[in-house]
């Protein structure tokens, strides 16, 4: 009689060391699903806040600028330095740069253009260069400069009447911490926070009865 109270306890130890370990298999596998969500999350705010070019509408990118009805987009590229880096107003590295500025609505193709660099962020700044004003019928504007690290100021003016001016405020090897902050601090809290809310899940009591009943279920 002994005997068979130690097997039948020798059974119910076995039961529930195999429920145990079922239920925290379980719960690794559900750990792992939602680290797996947390990790597509933050990707995808990642893109979202870092996406400068493409596949928004032009009036909304940041690269873009409104004078009157017409508008003016600037591209800057580092090819020495990245042969796929495309940028804008923030500038990775001092050297030689690609500024290109497209004249996005026709009307500006039939006024004569200017632009000046500047350094600095006001127009009284010393001018850098000045490429003379002509027309650019197929509505682009290629310059190579070499930028100094600091700020600088790109002025487009389009003759017309009236005249119509575009800024854009350039920093050149300058690391913008706001956006920086903007661009990581979402991401993280979003991943912090569905990772506290799976620990605090696969750590509740309730959540472990409800695993339990589940794997006797099915057994």
């Amino acid at each position: 009689m002994e005997e068979k109270r130690q097997t039948r306890g020798m059974s119910v130890s076995r039961e529930e060391e195999k429920q145990k370990g079922w239920t925290g298999q379980r719960a690794s596998r559900l750990l792992k699903q939602l680290l797996g969500v947390a990790a597509i999350l933050t990707a995808t705010l990642n893109t979202s806040a870092v996406y400068a070019h493409g596949g928004e509408a032009l009036e909304e990118d940041s690269c873009t600028r409104r004078s009157g009805e017409n508008l003016v987009h600037l591209s800057v590229y580092q090819p020495q330095m990245d042969i796929t880096g495309h940028y804008c107003t923030n500038i990775p590295s001092a050297g030689n740069t690609v500024l290109v500025i497209d004249l996005v609505d026709p009307p500006l193709r039939e006024m004569p253009i200017s632009v000046k660099l500047i350094k600095g962020s006001s127009e009284e700044g010393e001018v850098l260069t000045q490429i003379r004003t002509a027309l650019y019928e197929d509505g682009v504007i290629n310059t190579e400069q070499v930028l100094e690290e600091g700020k600088h100021l790109l002025v487009i003016t389009a003759d017309g009447m009236p005249p119509l001016k575009y800024f854009y405020h350039l920093r050149v090897e300058m690391i913008n911490y706001a956006e920086v902050f903007r661009a990581t601090i979402g991401p993280a809290v979003g991943l912090l926070l569905t990772t506290l809310i799976g620990y605090k899940l696969l750590r509740s009591r309730r959540f472990k009865n409800w695993m339990v009943s589940r794997g006797n279920r099915k057994a």
